[in-house]
């Protein structure tokens, strides 16, 4: 039988096996990218800005700390977060960051200055316009991040096409811009463009997670899933 000190060691042992996978920028992207839908490694590394190579094995460091599964599906291999705690410990860790380092609102602020639309919607002013229909909310994430869960109401828009499907865009309606969160860029540049056009068009920060604790409704495969295990859960 193992004495208190021999237990305590073994324990926070294995707690720092997390830690360890999470000291990594390049694994906390990934990370960010999977809680939005699962991926193959190929279409990961295309997104995370990494070779197969390197996404490879970020992910295979991240799986042997059981932080994220995977299953074979044909040829491919599609990962995902192995469990809803996942989302809550980076969203954990952002909101540490931004309350601790400072460096984080320098970057962010010297990245968005000068850019329109940029600027902060009021919260609740936001809210109200989305519920009562007063604007066009644009998903531009990537298709299947859209299907797996989305904000109710949101046209699904991703940026590679925004530029294609503008003239089925009305003019006569503010619009609004998300994606994955407040560190995610494919609303910077879908709003960058839409104001290109003309379009009186903003950014919301929020992600989809952000928008379910706003009390929105979020639809989607994921979103239903989530539902079904918070009600097991009960």
């Amino acid at each position: 039988m193992k004495g208190d000190r021999e237990y305590k060691t073994a324990v926070y042992e294995q707690f720092a096996l997390i830690g360890k996978a999470l000291c990594s920028g390049p694994r906390l992207e990934i990370l960010d990218v999977l809680e939005q839908a699962e991926r193959t490694v190929d279409v990961l590394a295309a997104e995370v800005g990494l070779s197969v190579a390197n996404t490879s094995h970020h992910l295979q460091v991240l799986k042997r700390s059981r932080v994220v599964e995977s299953e074979r599906r044909g040829q491919h291999v599609v990962y995902r977060l192995a469990d809803p705690a996942v989302a809550d410990v980076l969203r954990a860790v952002r909101l540490l960051g931004e309350r601790r380092l400072s460096e984080i609102e320098r970057v962010t602020g010297e990245f968005l200055a000068g850019r329109e639309g940029m600027e902060v919607v009021d919260e609740d002013s936001l809210i109200a316009r989305i519920a009562n229909g007063d604007c066009i909310v644009l998903d531009v994430r990537p298709p299947e991040e859209y299907e797996a869960s989305h904000l109710a109401n949101a046209v699904s828009m991703p940026l590679e096409e925004l530029e294609r499907h503008l003239a089925e865009l009305p003019r006569d309606m503010p619009i609004v811009a998300y994606c994955r969160g407040p560190y995610c860029v494919l609303a910077v540049s879908a709003v960058e463009t839409l104001r290109r056009h003309g379009f009186d068009a903003v950014r919301a920060p929020e992600g989809v997670q952000e928008w379910r604790e706003l009390g929105l409704e979020v639809i989607g495969r994921d979103a239903q899933r989530a539902k079904v295990t918070a009600r097991n859960r009960k």
